[in-house]
C-alpha cells in the first residue's frame, strides 16, 4: 500500500473524528430543546445523530487500528507504541495500549452505548429518549474535545523513522490485549445509567418503568466490568511474577469501586421496580457509579498516583479530565439536590423484608466502595495537606474491607429468600437450615484438619459454601410444595442467572480464602540438576538456555515437577528482555490444576552458577477466576431473560413535577 493511500486513510480517520465531535454537539443540544418544547422534529434528531456519531467514531478507530496493523510510522502514536517485528495480536492491541488510543476506544464505546439506546429504546417515552441521548452525547462532546485538543491520536511526523519504539512489554500479553476493551465496556457502560438518571431528574419521572429500563444497562455494564477486572487480575497473577492476584493498586481500585457501586445500583433498581421505593438512592447510585468511573480515568491518566497500570503522567491532561469530572458529577448532584424532594417513595415495607435486605446490601457495598476510595486517595491527601508521605497497602484494605464482604455474604442468601414487604426470619432460616449445616460442617472439617493456621480458611469455606448452598436452596424454593424438578426448566432465566451470580461470588470467596490461608512459598538459589521440595512436590531445575522470540531474548528454565517420584509436569519459566523497549519481564510457569496451582519463577543467574527461583503452591487459585466467570455468565443469563429485553413494560401515569406534565 502506497504512502499516499496510508496518509489518506489516516486523514479520513482524523476528519471522521472531528465530524463526530460536531454531530455530538448538535445531538447534545437540539433533542434537549425539543424535549423541553415538545417539538417532535427536534427530538427525532437524536436517533440518527447517535447512529452517525457511532459510525464516524468507529471509522476513526478503524483507521487508527489500520495504521497499527500496517506499521504506518508516519503516525507518532504508532512510532511510540509499535514495532514492525511485533506479533499481529499486539499490533492490534497496541491501538488501545496507550493513552491516546485508549481514549479513542473510550469515546467509541460511549458512542456505541448512545447508539444502542437509540436503536433499542423504541419503547421509551419520546421525551425521555431524547433527553437520555442528549445527556449521553454531552458526555461524548467533553471527551471528543479532550481527545482533539489534548490527546490527538492522529498526529503526523514530517520524517517517519524506519521502525517504532515498541509497545510496553508488560502489555504484550493476551490477557492485557482483551482486558481494556472489556473494562471500558463496563466503565463507559455506566454512562448510559448516568444519562438515564439525569434525564429522569430533568423529566421528573422515576418509577417502576424507569427502573425496568435502567436495569438491563446496569447489568450489562456490571458483566463487562466483572470480566475486565477478572482478566486484569489473572494477568497480574501470571505476568508480573509476584504470585498474587490483587495488590490494591490505585488503578485496580479505580475499576473495583464502580463495580461495587454498579452491584448496589443493580439491586437498588430491583426495589424501585418491585416496590417503587429507594428512588432517590437509586438515582444517586447511578450518578456515583459513573462518577467513580470518571475518577478512575482521572487516576490512570493524570499521574496523580503511581501505578504499574497507568497510561499517562501528564498533569495538564489530568486537569482536563478533572474538569469533566467536576462538571458532570457536580452538575448531576446539584440537579439531584434540587429534584430529590419530588421523588417520594410509594412502597412501604417492614424492617424484616426483602427490601430491607436489599437496603443492607446497598449500604455494605457503598461503604465498602467508600473504604476503598479513602484508602486509595489518603496518601495524596496526607501529602497535600499534612506534608506527610504515607503508604496505604494491602494490610489496611484487607482489615477495613473484609468485614463488609463477610457481612454481605452472610445476609445475601437470607435476603434472596425473604418475602417482599413483610417477611419472617424464622421461616427463611428454617428453609436455609440444610445450607447452613453444610457450611458449618465443611468449615469445621477445615478447622480440624489445619494446624496453627489463621481463621481465614474456615471462615472463607463457610461463606463460600453458605452462598452456593443458599443460592441452590433459593432456586429449589421456587418450585413450591410440589418439588417437581421438571419445573426448574420452566423457571425464568433471571432466576438461574441469580443462582449463578451468587454462587460465583461464593466460589470466588472460597478461592481467595484458600489461596491466602494455605499457600506455600519457597525462595532459593537452585543449581542445575538440584532437586528440592515444596509442600507435597519435588522440583528439579534441569536446564537453563538462552532463546530468541519474535521481539525479545529470553532466559528460559526447564523445571521438572514431581510428586511421589512421578513427573507431573514440565515447566518453562522465563525472564525476558525486550531490546527495543529496553525492559525486562518475568514470565511465570504455572501448572494449573482444579484444586491447586504450582507457580514457578526464575530470576537472575548468581555468581556460584545457580539461579534464583521462587516456587509457590497455591490452593484453589483457579477458583477465583472461575467464580468471576460464573458471576458474569449469571449476569448474561439474566440479561437474556425476555423480561429484560422488553424492559419498559406498561407505562404508568405520573404526577407532573415542577411544571413538567406526565407522559
Amino acid at each position: 500500500m502506497s504512502a499516499y493511500t496510508l496518509g489518506m486513510i489516516t486523514e479520513l480517520g482524523h476528519f471522521a473524528l472531528i465530524l463526530a465531535f460536531l454531530i455530538a454537539c448538535v445531538q447534545s443540544v437540539v433533542p434537549l430543546v425539543g424535549a423541553h418544547k415538545r417539538w417532535p422534529g427536534w427530538m427525532a434528531v437524536a436517533e440518527p445523530a447517535a447512529t452517525a456519531q457511532f459510525l464516524l467514531t468507529a471509522f476513526s478507530f478503524g483507521a487508527l487500528m489500520h495504521a497499527f496493523i500496517v506499521s504506518d510510522f508516519s503516525l507518532k502514536l504508532v512510532v511510540d507504541n509499535s514495532h514492525s517485528a511485533k506479533p499481529m495480536l499486539y499490533k492490534i492491541s497496541g491501538t488501545w495500549g496507550n493513552h491516546e488510543g485508549s481514549m479513542l476506544l473510550w469515546v467509541l464505546i460511549l458512542a456505541l452505548f448512545g447508539a444502542m439506546a437509540a436503536w433499542f429504546g423504541g419503547n421509551l417515552p419520546p421525551t425521555l429518549r431524547a433527553r437520555v441521548l442528549a445527556v449521553q452525547s454531552s458526555i461524548a462532546v467533553a471527551f471528543f474535545a479532550f481527545i482533539l485538543f489534548t490527546s490527538n491520536p492522529f498526529l503526523r511526523l514530517v520524517v517517519p523513522p524506519f521502525d517504532g519504539q515498541d509497545l510496553n512489554p508488560l502489555l504484550q500479553d493476551p490477557g492485557l490485549a482483551f482486558h481494556p476493551p472489556f473494562l471500558y465496556l463496563g466503565y463507559v457502560g455506566l454512562s448510559i445509567c448516568f444519562s438515564f438518571a439525569v434525564a429522569a431528574l430533568i423529566e421528573g419521572r422515576v418509577d417502576a418503568a424507569w427502573a425496568r429500563w435502567v436495569r438491563p444497562w446496569t447489568l450489562a455494564a456490571w458483566i463487562f466490568l466483572t470480566i475486565g477486572i477478572a482478566l486484569g487480575s489473572w494477568w497480574a497473577y501470571y505476568e508480573l511474577g509476584w504470585g498474587g492476584f490483587w495488590f490494591w493498586d490505585p488503578v485496580e481500585n479505580a475499576s473495583f469501586m464502580p463495580w461495587l457501586l454498579a452491584a448496589a445500583l443493580l439491586h437498588s433498581a430491583i426495589v424501585v421496580e418491585k416496590r417503587e421505593a429507594l428512588k432517590s438512592w437509586t438515582i444517586l447510585l447511578a450518578i456515583l457509579a459513573f462518577g467513580f468511573s470518571l475518577i478512575g480515568t482521572f487516576i490512570v491518566r493524570s499521574g496523580l498516583l503511581t501505578s504499574v497500570h497507568a497510561f499517562a503522567n501528564d498533569p495538564e491532561r489530568g486537569v482536563f479530565i478533572l474538569m469533566i469530572l467536576v462538571f458532570f458529577t457536580g452538575g448531576a448532584l446539584t440537579l439531584f439536590a434540587a429534584r430529590a424532594g419530588a421523588m417520594q417513595a410509594k412502597g412501604v415495607f417492614g424492617v424484616v423484608s426483602r427490601e430491607s435486605a436489599l437496603v443492607a446490601n446497598n449500604i455494605l457495598l457503598a461503604v465498602a466502595a467508600f473504604v476503598v476510595f479513602v484508602g486509595t486517595m489518603w496518601p495524596l491527601v496526607a501529602e497535600m495537606f499534612f506534608d506527610r508521605k504515607l503508604s496505604v497497602g494491602p494490610p489496611f484494605f484487607n482489615f477495613a474491607f473484609t468485614p463488609f464482604m463477610i457481612l454481605l455474604g452472610l445476609i445475601l442468601p437470607l435476603g434472596a429468600m425473604m418475602s417482599w414487604k413483610r417477611g419472617k426470619v424464622t421461616r427463611t432460616l428454617q428453609s436455609l437450615l440444610p445450607a447452613f449445616g453444610l457450611a458449618v460442617a465443611l468449615a469445621g472439617l477445615v478447622w480440624a484438619s489445619q494446624t496453627g493456621r489463621s481463621l481465614m480458611g474456615p471462615i472463607g469455606v463457610f461463606l463460600g459454601v453458605w452462598l452456593v448452598a443458599g443460592s441452590v436452596t433459593d432456586l429449589l424454593g421456587r418450585l413450591g410444595r410440589s418439588r417437581n424438578l421438571s419445573r426448574l426448566l420452566r423457571l425464568p432465566r433471571a432466576d438461574w442467572g441469580k443462582l449463578l451470580a451468587h454462587s460465583g461470588m461464593g466460589i470466588t470467596i472460597l478461592g481467595i480464602a484458600g489461596l491466602m490461608a494455605w499457600q506455600e512459598e519457597d525462595i532459593r538459589v537452585a543449581q542445575i540438576g538440584e532437586t528440592f521440595t515444596v509442600g507435597q512436590y519435588e522440583l528439579q531445575l534441569q536446564n537453563v538456555e538462552q532463546i530468541r522470540g519474535p521481539n525479545y531474548f529470553s532466559t528460559m528454565g526447564t523445571v521438572s515437577l514431581l510428586r511421589d517420584g512421578q513427573e507431573v509436569a514440565l515447566l518453562h519459566p522465563e525472564k525476558r528482555n525486550y531490546p527495543v523497549a529496553q525492559m525486562p519481564t518475568t514470565e511465570a510457569a504455572i501448572d494449573y490444576r482444579f484444586l491447586r496451582d504450582v507457580y514457578v519463577v526464575i530470576g537472575d543467574a548468581q555468581d556460584n552458577g545457580g539461579f534464583v527461583m521462587r516456587t509457590y503452591v497455591k490452593p484453589l487459585a483457579n477458583w477465583i477466576w472461575g467464580g468471576c466467570i460464573i458471576m458474569a455468565l449469571g449476569g448474561a443469563l439474566s440479561l437474556s431473560d425476555r423480561r429484560y429485553r422488553i424492559a419498559a413494560g406498561a407505562r404508568k401515569a405520573t404526577t407532573p413535577v415542577q411544571g413538567i406534565p406526565a407522559e
